[in-house]
């Protein structure tokens, strides 16, 4: 992914207002971020520890939307896999991400969610550059351009129905 500025973060979400995109908070490290190991640029809101965000990169267009998760819920053995990168977590290292749909549709109330890492890392999960809390991710028989494409694959499905 390239480098990203604040204004080409604000300007490229879709499924909140001018107002809002406006006034979201953004990372303080993008100048540091890695950015030639990311499939998109994922953070959380350090106000607000429901909500999280996302930008990406499609057809040489800048899509971001905004997502909502609830707290991780509690249970002692309980492991998801993340829909994107198919990284296994231990408890509240995968949560349901809902993003209020584009148009019409999303002022209604209508929304869709996809469970992802909570920490929005899963392409660094892919590269090996961040390792999951159980230490491992499952050993798959794609190559890693492979896997990074499964993994665009499933959020631009995950992005299309935000669109339909």
């Amino acid at each position: 992914m390239r480098p990203l500025t604040e204004n080409d973060i604000r300007g490229s979400f879709v499924n909140c207002s001018k107002g809002e995109a406006k006034r979201l908070p953004l990372p303080r490290d993008l100048a540091e971020r890695p950015w030639d190991d990311l499939d998109f640029l994922g953070w959380r809101d350090g106000g607000a520890p429901d909500r999280s965000y996302l930008v990406t990169e499609r057809d040489g267009r800048l899509l971001g939307v905004s997502l909502r998760f609830p707290p991780p819920q509690r249970g002692f053995l309980q492991r998801s896999m993340c829909a994107l990168c198919l990284t296994a977590h231990p408890r509240g290292g995968v949560s349901l991400m809902t993003g209020r749909k584009a148009g019409a549709a999303g002022r209604e109330g209508n929304s869709v969610g996809l469970y992802m890492c909570t920490d929005l890392a899963c392409s660094l999960y892919l590269r090996g550059k961040k390792v999951p809390e159980s230490g491992v991710r499952f050993e798959e028989s794609l190559t890693l351009e492979e896997q990074i494409a499964r993994t665009r694959g499933n959020l631009f499905a995950f992005l299309d129905r935000l669109y339909s």
